[in-house]
Parts: C-alpha cells; sequence; structure tokens
C-alpha cells in the first residue's frame, strides 16, 4: 500500500514543524487528501500508530480531510468543480480543456503543539 509512505512522510513533515516550534507532544494533525490522489483515509489512519510510535506525535490524533476534485478551464478560466451532473466539463462555456488545480495529492494542513 501506498498510504505507508504517504503517512510515512505526513509524520516526517509534523516532526519537522513539531521540532521548529519547540514542541513537546503534538495532540494533533490534520491532512488533506485529495480525492484523486489514490490515498484511502482508512489506511492512513491504520498505519498512523506505526508510523508514529516513538516519537511526539505518537498518540496524536490524526484528521483526514478528504478533498474535492477543482479544475481550472483552459478555454475561459473560470474554476469549477467536475462532476458527472456537468459531464466532467466547464459548467461556465462548456469547455473540456482543463486543469485539475485541486485534489490531487495529499497535503499537512496544520500541526496542533501541545504548549
Amino acid at each position: 500500500m501506498h498510504e505507508m509512505s504517504y503517512i510515512a512522510r505526513m509524520v516526517s513533515m509534523a516532526l519537522e514543524v513539531a521540532e521548529e516550534n519547540h514542541a513537546k507532544k503534538v495532540k494533533k494533525i490534520e491532512v488533506e487528501i485529495g480525492k484523486t490522489s489514490g490515498v484511502m483515509p482508512y489506511y492512513m489512519h491504520k498505519y498512523y500508530p506505526d508510523a508514529s510510535k516513538g516519537t511526539i506525535l505518537e498518540g496524536a490524533e490524526l484528521i483526514c480531510e478528504e478533498v474535492d476534485v477543482k479544475a481550472l478551464c483552459e478555454e475561459c478560466g473560470s474554476e469549477y468543480f467536475p462532476t458527472r451532473e456537468n459531464h466532467y466539463l466547464c459548467p461556465v462555456c462548456g469547455g473540456r480543456k482543463a486543469h485539475i488545480i485541486q485534489g490531487k495529492g495529499v497535503t499537512l494542513k496544520n500541526v496542533v503543539i501541545e504548549d
């Protein structure tokens, strides 16, 4: 499962943030998961305890937020959410060419440290 590599990277990034802020303990980390990333939140939660074991993240809550896909129409410049209802086309101009600008990757959104 590639989720293990993603959660290991998120733990590493959260540890860097915690160290930069001289944290003794982390309460929670928040991760955004794009719906087209292929990453399943269930497995992120499953692998998190092992990935954080022995660190200041051990026991911290993991929040995974799924992020919808957002596209930028190359034809009119509009941002939109491609859906089955709009046939994945731009709802403003009907354009077929677009770049995905949100919902692709896995991102560390926030690290909550203990005072």
